[in-house]
């Protein structure tokens, strides 16, 4: 490994995920296990233009494996979106010492880390952090196997009150582009139907499909809606529209929102995180850059931060058809 590199930062940006801690601990040992000091860098890129570092040692992540959030804190930044706001956070870091940086979060953290690394060739890794599993060479993101869990949790006991007043809910959860939490807790939680981005079903075919399961017995349904999904303008129009053709239904709305992002994180996300961090670290010692660490096949891989913003992650196909057979 390279002797080049001896003082590594380490920032969270963008939305919090479940496991973010994890990988901070990971990230912040491994350096430790090599004799590289570790700087934690808080609120992201807006903290690094602003100098908020923190020197990190092994011990100052005991005990957080096991908590939501991130204790770097997250913030987005539009000053690090002009090349003065770059130049000032490369000036901190210079001043620090830091001659690597690796970046926890989504597309638009692996976006701002590509901008930096091109302007001043600044050594660069990225750990994927996003409950909506939406990053192009990773199979899975830190915090997704969190938020599923936590959303199953959630309509197994919204089927309790659904099946008790014989009401249609639909739940609304998290997925702007993709259908990754819909689709995969859906089928988890039994639900009737799941509406997603990627698959427009039409309001016609929901009655339909709606009506079928009326027919078949069912007094209670439950419908998965991704956020993004392109059926209705959101969620409560599609409750209005389902009100006026299905006058037999108490339909409900809940959307689950931000307690998908909480929690402790479960046993996969700890362990996936941990994995990450030492593959970051160990990238960057062997003098990589410009990538981004992900799990192809249960193995740590390394693929461009360029194809990971630009690839699209693409929906389990087979999962779908699953879904269509579990609704009959």
């Amino acid at each position: 490994m390279s002797d080049k590199i001896t003082k590594i930062g380490v920032l969270t940006s963008g939305g919090d995920a479940p496991g973010m801690n994890a990988a901070i601990r990971s990230v912040v040992r491994t350096c430790a296990y090599h004799n590289i000091e570790c700087v934690g860098i808080y609120r992201g890129f807006e903290g690094m233009m602003e100098g908020d570092f923190k020197d990190f040692t092994a011990r100052n992540v005991n005990h957080i494996i096991n908590t939501g959030g991130t204790i770097l804190k997250s913030a987005r930044s539009n000053e690090f979106k002009t090349k003065e706001g770059r130049a000032k956070a490369h000036n901190y870091l210079v001043k620090k010492g830091i001659q690597a940086l690796v970046l926890i979060g989504g597309d638009g953290t692996f976006t701002g880390g590509m901008v930096f690394n091109k302007e001043f060739n600044f050594p660069i890794i990225g750990i994927p952090g996003t409950i909506d599993n939406d990053i192009y060479g990773t199979n899975f993101t830190i915090g997704y196997d969190t938020a599923i869990n936590t959303v199953v949790e959630a309509i197994d006991k919204i089927r309790d009150t659904a099946s008790s007043h014989k009401r249609l809910f639909f739940v609304e959860v998290m997925g702007r582009d993709v259908g990754h939490i819909a689709l995969n807790a859906g089928v988890g939680a039994g639900a009737e139907e799941i509406l997603i981005p990627e698959e427009d079903l039409g309001l016609d075919r929901l009655v339909e499909s709606l009506k079928r399961s009326k027919a078949s017995g069912k007094s209670s349904s439950i419908v998965v809606v991704a956020e993004g999904d392109k059926i209705g303008k959101n969620v409560f129009e599609l409750k209005d529209y389902i009100d006026e053709n299905m006058p037999e239904y108490d339909v409900r709305v809940s959307v689950l929102g931000h307690m998908q992002r909480g929690g402790s994180p479960s046993c996969f996300d700890r362990v996936l995180a941990s994995r990450m961090g030492v593959k970051a670290v160990e990238s960057l010692l062997e003098g990589k850059s410009n990538y981004m660490v992900g799990i192809l096949d249960n193995k740590m891989e390394l693929t461009s931060l360029n194809k990971a913003v630009k690839g699209k992650s693409k929906i389990n196909l087979e999962l779908l058809r699953v879904s269509d057979v579990m609704t009959t």
